[in-house]
């Protein structure tokens, strides 16, 4: 797929957004606040809603967001198949496995986060020069389809493939000491760990996601019976992050110190993360959900390499895109 002519805003990297909406409060005698639950994992991309939360963002479109944080993007994942969530930011390569899990609940796409440009990688042992010095060796990948998607990616382009190398699940937190001991020889990351585990100097990357553009996004998710009864609280959700991104652009140094204290790291690595990153804003999407258009292509493609990969069948359902959700908050 050739490179989208994205605007860029920098994008902040890792994993996993949902969103729960759990009550409905009042707040005085007039003001009806819809309070959301979002579910926060660590990935940059992921820092808008908790930006816009602590600086009241919210509140000027009736809404009162309520964070909560797991571990890892999996936690949400897992959370959204229990059933426990109607909301999820997730990539699209995720969503296309949970349609195939749970098709009578195969969350609708209404909101394009961010492209991974770089900010998805395949780091090595800084013995190894090439990927083709990974046949037969053990790579760490997340417990979900996208680690072997990436890997899958890298490996393609040097003529292997997954069953060349020996595939150890674990979590991201656990992958930069797994590097350090010599238990994995490469692991697909995303920031923050990327980072972390480049520090060590043990690592570096051999493979990102600049190299197939258009291939790995980062999308909002919902439940399509809760849209259908909440389209509106939905607008106003989605104004809340174009909102947090205004704000980024405008004011980007305390944006980007309450991002980095937020995802854990210093003000530099949080700013390098976003340079792996681009961003569209609410006015620049209505393209990408167009019948037959960038989105739907994409997730074609995911499900063609991923039924290739044996991970779902070849006619899985696939996520359906609904723009009406932008146009609702471009109207507001």
């Amino acid at each position: 797929m050739a490179p989208l002519p994205l605007a860029a805003v920098p994008r902040l990297l890792v994993r996993w957004l949902g969103l729960t909406v759990l009550a409905l409060g009042t707040v005085g005698c007039s003001s009806s606040i819809t309070t959301l639950t979002v579910p926060v994992s660590r990935w940059p991309g992921f820092e808008f809603f908790p930006l816009a939360q602590e600086l009241g963002l919210d509140r000027r479109h009736g809404l009162s967001l309520n964070l909560k944080v797991y571990a890892n993007p999996q936690d949400i994942v897992h959370a959204y198949l229990r059933g426990d969530l109607h909301l999820a930011q997730l990539t699209t390569v995720e969503a296309v496995d949970l349609c195939n899990r749970v098709p009578k609940r195969c969350p609708v796409v209404v909101l394009v986060l961010d492209e991974s440009r770089g900010g998805d990688q395949l780091v090595v042992e800084r013995s190894l020069d090439s990927i083709t010095q990974l046949r037969g060796r053990t790579v760490a990948i997340t417990p979900s389809t996208l680690g072997p998607f990436v890997l899958s990616r890298a490996l393609a382009r040097h003529g292997l493939k997954l069953d060349d190398v020996e595939l150890s699940p674990m979590p991201p937190e656990a992958m930069t000491e797994a590097l350090a001991r010599g238990d994995v020889a490469a692991a697909a990351l995303f920031p923050p760990f990327l980072e972390k585990a480049i520090a060590t100097g043990k690592v570096r990357p051999l493979f990102t996601s600049r190299e197939i553009p258009g291939e790995i996004f980062d999308i909002l998710v919902v439940d399509p019976d809760f849209l259908a009864s909440n389209r509106q609280a939905m607008a106003r959700l989605v104004r809340v992050w174009q909102d947090a991104h205004d704000e980024a652009d405008e004011r980007p140094q305390p944006a980007i110190a309450i991002m980095a204290r937020h995802e854990g790291v210093t003000e530099q690595a949080f700013r390098n993360s976003l340079e792996g990153l681009v961003f569209l804003s609410l006015y620049q999407q209505e393209r990408l959900f167009a019948p037959n258009g960038v989105l739907e292509r994409n997730l074609i493609t995911l499900r063609e390499v991923q039924a290739y990969l044996d991970l779902l069948p070849a006619d899985a359902p696939l996520p359906p895109v609904d723009s009406s959700v932008i146009r609702a908050a471009l109207q507001r």
